[in-house]
């Protein structure tokens, strides 16, 4: 059968997906792209914000256009909360919550890199969330059991991975092990040569991990570590497990190991109680961190989540002027970062794609690169110095 996918949300999601159509594809169906037609469509979906849900609605409309006889299929975070919903969407024919998909997965497309899922779920039910809803519980596999997938993605060729989890730093924590305890045990894989960790929380990130990832053989100084709020006030009203001055020390000690490292931080623009004086506090909290880039997310009321029955609602316009002010930002300490790296020599994995006369990487520190097309680089290292010439300014 020909089988498309459309992926929505995040990292986890993709690498879920990823895996599924290739074991599917091992069964001997058809993958296409996604927008052509297909027999069966399979929509990962993603239930974080409102627009995200309005963009599930929209894929599920959109496969029926395409093939009023297909098979859709829902699964993810969005089928999970609101199955009985897209049950009635014209087309559907399955719905599949969280707990039909594997507990590890990895990406598989890209022979370069890979998004390896080693953790699902959280315990956390911050005030904003509805991901432990449709997630449910933290989890994961043992060590022994997620090395066993490593290998296999070390035996496929990939030379980057990137862990990837709802709240990674709580891997183990239901078997006796830790996230530590699985990233000096990975580090041993030969054929994989760098590992990212695509997210793990600032009080779960400990000074053992930092010290850890600065001496080892393959974990790149990079690191995503959720903010959220700039305000101990706001933080508070989210129910987050740590306050400002703990993830300013984080930081500080990973740029005191490693200075040259990327810090990329998650941030919410206008959850209830963030006033223009709480935001401002944000804003100079925020420019004071040697943070590398911002991921910057709208706040929009989940249902079922705590933050509903909390007051300081702020207005939807404001909403969108505080995620501005914030990408602003964000733009600036990305420019601050990349021209603290100009006339520095970094390690870069050239990627397949060819895009014109021209192939793209990542340095170790995560800053996008390009040179001309060479075949003979694909899925190689090479240490290049870093120019306004070479560097490609995304992140």
């Amino acid at each position: 059968m020909k089988i498309a996918a459309h992926t929505l949300g995040c990292k986890l999601n993709y690498a879920e997906t990823s895996d599924l159509l290739r074991r599917l594809g091992e069964e001997g169906n058809t993958i296409v792209e996604w927008g052509n037609v297909a027999d069966i469509y399979i929509i990962n979906t993603c239930t974080v914000t409102a627009v995200a849900e309005k963009k599930c609605r929209n894929a599920i409309r959109q496969a029926h256009r395409q093939n009023p006889d297909a098979q859709i299929v829902v699964m993810g975070c969005f089928a999970q909360v609101a199955a009985e919903e897209i049950k009635k969407m014209p087309g559907v024919t399955q719905v599949l919550g969280n707990e039909s998909k594997r507990l590890l997965s990895y990406s598989g497309e890209d022979r370069t890199r890979t998004f390896f899922k080693i953790q699902d779920g959280c315990d956390y039910f911050c005030t904003y969330c509805a991901i432990p809803y449709a997630r449910g519980r933290s989890r994961s596999a043992t060590i022994e059991e997620t090395l066993c997938a490593a290998h296999r993605i070390a035996d496929n060729g990939a030379k980057e991975v990137i862990l990837t989890g709802v709240n990674t730093g709580t891997f183990g924590q239901h078997q006796d092990e830790s996230f530590l305890d699985l990233l000096k045990e990975l580090d041993q894989i030969k054929g994989i040569l760098r590992y990212r960790i695509s997210s793990i929380e600032p009080n779960l990130l400990t000074d053992d991990i930092i010290d850890f990832v600065a001496h080892s053989r393959a974990f790149l100084p990079h690191f995503h570590i959720p903010l959220q709020a700039g305000s101990d006030h706001v933080l508070q009203l989210m129910h987050r497990r740590y306050d400002t001055a703990l993830y300013a020390s984080k930081l500080q000690k990973i740029k005191t190991v490693m200075p040259d490292a990327c810090i990329a931080a998650d941030v919410m623009a206008g959850f209830n109680g963030e006033t223009e004086e709480e935001f401002q506090k944000v804003l100079t909290f925020i420019d004071s961190l040697p943070i590398s880039y911002l991921h910057v997310f709208t706040y929009s009321d989940r249902p079922g989540t705590a933050a509903l029955k909390l007051g300081e609602k702020i207005p939807i316009p404001v909403r969108h002027k505080h995620t501005a002010r914030l990408l602003e930002l964000s733009e600036k300490k990305h420019r601050e970062f990349t021209a603290s790296q100009l006339d520095k020599a970094r390690p870069v994995l050239w990627e397949a794609t060819e895009h014109g006369d021209a192939m793209f990487g990542w340095t170790d520190n995560y800053i996008r690169v390009a040179r001309p097309y060479d075949s003979s680089l694909v899925n190689t290292i090479e240490t290049i110095t870093l120019t306004p010439d070479n560097i490609v300014n995304e992140t």
